[in-house]
């Protein structure tokens, strides 16, 4: 052999060394470049969770009377104003008395006549008697003016009773306050005509108790099976920005009202009514309000923040251990295994994504930098949730740190076992008025 020829061997067996090397480096960079999901995390403690719900509605008071004349006739007179305050039997309103007065002069006449009548049927009645008790007229001729005698006194009955009915007239031109409260509306004037009927009456008039208000909500019918009488509740007023009222439930409604019926924007909610406890001055009938009702509160309970709770499904576990086994797959060829591929309807399940170091390598390829870790996907079992966080009763200990954002992770990226990096602070320590750590 050439010494031109062993020099080119060399060069060949250098060049493949070198080849074999930079293929080594790179399979290991690349093996390295695996991107770390950027997270947020929150570490599991203990804090008091409080179910609440909300629901909107108006403020009404508990006594609220509409007056109405239960007798037809021209408004002569009004004796208050909106705003007025009026005592039990105040004079509120009179109606045109001419008419009813004539009536009872009819009546107090018709009286006076069935009496005279009844009167001298009353002396020839006696006279009779002493006749027949001399046998000096026929038990015919007794039987007959008892007879009339009877007649006279049922006369001067229903005489007597049109004077009553016409005098309840006449005073009922006059109406008065029922009760104690404040006058909220009047809706006729002097000289109008007021419409008196048993059973369609115009309304006059309404007086309202201010001292006792109530708020009147729509509460969904998903929410309503929590809700019980005795349930305590915030009310915020528009009115009065800042201010957190307390009431209480005091009723709730066993029949629904369905808004949008047969169509995609039904909603059928229940009317339920919440008694304020403090009456703040100034307040008046039909203010918007929002009311909160507390429906349960757990104290000294495990909580994650709501936004960390996700589903995925049952069989995520299995299909992790075989990715693993296999090797990581490119995103090519895992998607159609989670779209279109699979049409079948599998169980999901509540989980939650916790971080775990790696120093076995189980999961990755190259060592973890100091602020990366591993993300689980642990399944939960949930109770109550309040308006951040929900109540942990199964799967999750103190001390765990769950993955609290972004949504985008949590609800597509995070996978079984991939490699995160946390980034911002701990926010485990925030409280709020509702929920704090035990």
């Amino acid at each position: 052999m050439t010494a031109k020829s062993s020099k080119k061997k060399r060069w060949i067996i250098f060049s493949l060394v070198v080849i074999a090397l930079a293929g080594v480096i790179a399979g290991n960079l690349t093996r390295s470049k695996v991107k770390a999901v950027q997270v947020e995390t929150e570490t599991v403690g203990r804090r008091t969770v409080v179910h609440k719900v909300n629901a909107s509605g108006r403020i009404e008071p508990e006594t609220e009377v509409q007056i109405s004349a239960t007798t037809s006739g021209w408004i002569t007179e009004i004796t208050v104003e909106e705003g007025d305050t009026v005592h039990q039997g105040d004079h509120l309103i009179s109606l045109d008395r001419k008419q009813h007065e004539a009536l009872v002069n009819q009546a107090r006449s018709s009286v006076k006549s069935a009496r005279a009548s009844l009167k001298r049927v009353k002396a020839e009645k006696e006279r009779v008697e002493a006749l027949y008790q001399q046998e000096l007229v026929s038990k015919q001729e007794m039987e007959a003016i008892e007879a009339e005698y009877e007649l006279a006194a049922s006369n001067l009955e229903q005489a007597q009773a049109n004077l009553a009915s016409r005098l309840d007239e006449l005073d009922k031109t006059r109406i008065v306050a029922p009760q104690d409260g404040i006058v909220t509306a009047i809706n006729k004037e002097v000289g109008e005509m007021a419409l008196g009927s048993t059973f369609q009456a115009d309304v006059l008039m309404t007086i309202a108790d201010l001292s006792k208000m109530e708020v009147l909500v729509d509460v969904n019918e998903n929410d309503v099976v929590s809700v019980v009488e005795g349930d305590t509740a915030e009310i915020e007023i528009d009115a009065f920005q800042d201010t957190l009222f307390k009431g209480v439930v005091t009723e709730i409604a066993h029949v629904a009202q369905t808004v949008g019926m047969g169509t995609q924007e039904q909603v059928t909610n229940f009317k339920v009514k919440i008694r304020m406890l403090e009456v703040p001055e100034k307040i008046r009938p039909g203010m918007s309000a929002t009311a909160n009702i507390i429906t349960d509160v757990r104290k000294n309970v495990l909580a994650v923040p709501i936004q960390s709770l996700t589903v995925r499904p049952e069989d995520y576990a299995e299909k992790a251990a075989l990715k693993q086994k296999k090797g990581k797959k490119s995103q090519r060829e895992e998607q159609p295994a989670g779209s279109g591929a699979s049409r079948e309807k599998k169980k999901m399940l509540e989980v939650v994504f916790t971080l775990a170091d790696d120093p076995d390598h189980i999961w990755s390829k190259q060592p973890l930098k100091d602020n990366q870790k591993i993300a689980l996907v642990t399944p939960v079992k949930v109770g109550i949730s309040s308006e951040t966080y929900y109540e942990i009763l199964e799967g999750l200990e103190e001390g765990q740190e769950v993955v609290t954002g972004s949504y985008r992770a949590i609800s597509r990226e995070l996978e079984h076992g991939s490699v995160v990096e946390v980034s911002g602070p701990d926010h485990a320590g925030h409280k709020s008025d509702s929920e704090t750590k035990e």
